[in-house]
């Protein structure tokens, strides 16, 4: 798998080792409320065992995992896309370095695998995740009402994005 570099970031194939560090940063109430049940199981499963038609990466900051970043493909030709994932240590949240990643990993799906549209689909009240998608280009273009549940069994709202080629900024 690629490694992929940033500005600031390096995204690099996650590792056994990577696994309670990462599960540890999805557990964190900050990120959880957005990854909710996320542990060492269901990690090693995303990330060691891997997901069809997704690539997953640890986003580092010299030699500290940070987050996460995934980026996922619609293969279906009528369909084709690229998606993204993301998840950082709230230490690092508003310092950049979440658009860092996004810019990485769109460059990368562009670039290097051919896609033509790329979505993410934050949760409708991120506030500060869809100030960072829109930084890199990303556009709203609707609200996907009772998209997912939260951690309260609750259905909550999500926004989904999307960003075409030539709009990265």
């Amino acid at each position: 798998m690629t490694v992929l570099r940033g500005e600031r970031v390096v995204l690099r194939p996650p590792t056994e080792a990577d696994i309670a560090p990462l599960a540890a940063i999805l557990a964190t109430p900050e990120v959880a409320r957005w990854w909710p049940g996320e542990d060492d199981e269901t990690m090693r499963e995303r990330v060691v065992e891997g997901e069809p038609d997704t690539t997953s990466w640890a986003v580092c900051v010299g030699d500290e995992i940070i987050g996460l970043a995934q980026g996922w493909e619609e293969t279906d030709p009528m369909y084709r896309h690229g998606g993204i994932d993301l998840s950082l240590h709230p230490a690092h949240h508003g310092r950049g370095l979440g658009a860092d990643t996004v810019r990485t990993v769109a460059r990368w799906l562009f670039e290097e695998r051919g896609h033509h549209r790329i979505t993410i689909d934050p949760a409708a009240h991120n506030a500060a995740a869809i100030r960072c998608y829109e930084r890199v280009g990303f556009r709203p273009v609707g609200v996907m009402r009772r998209y997912e549940r939260g951690p309260d069994g609750a259905w909550h709202d999500g926004l989904l994005m999307d960003m075409l080629q030539g709009e990265l900024r």
